[in-house]
């Protein structure tokens, strides 16, 4: 779900504002996005409450990256029986970052396993490694002792 219309709480929205200011500090370049999916009866059918999106782009491609944007989707940890995320900040249950060109995905990341990219074009190393870094920052902001899963790769 599109991270603007997440943003229900002032916790929240500072949050998804610390994720733009944690991306742009690996890559000054990245332009936020915080509405990445479409507001059309299709895209609402597959909305996920539990799901923070926003994308970031770049001003073209970029060899580095092998792409020219990324889908930052977070998955968030719902209040039992409730059907919309919690008031407040949630905790970070997982991190899928989707490198994107104008045809298709080139890569993605997932906090899964080894926390390695997989996919047809993959980034350079040192982009890797801001990725994995980026994601350890995204579970402190989100679970400010920086839990097991923060600490796996």
């Amino acid at each position: 779900m599109n991270a603007a219309d997440q943003a229900r709480s002032l916790e929240l929205a500072q949050a998804i504002a610390s994720v733009v200011r944690l991306l742009r500090a690996h890559f000054p370049d990245a332009r936020a996005n915080l509405t990445p999916w479409r507001d059309d009866p299709l895209t609402r059918a597959f909305a996920e409450q539990e799901s923070l999106d926003l994308s970031f782009h770049f001003p073209g491609w970029s060899p580095r990256t092998q792409c020219r944007s990324f889908l930052v989707q977070l998955r968030l940890e719902r209040a039992p029986g409730a059907d919309r995320l919690p008031v407040g900040r949630p905790r970070l249950l997982g991190v899928l970052i989707r490198g994107l060109t104008y045809e298709s995905e080139r890569w993605r990341l997932a906090t899964l396993g080894d926390w390695q990219p997989s996919g047809s074009h993959l980034p350079q190393p040192a982009v890797v490694a801001a990725l994995q870094q980026f994601c350890r920052e995204l579970f402190d902001l989100f679970d400010g002792s920086g839990g097991l899963e923060a600490r796996a790769a």
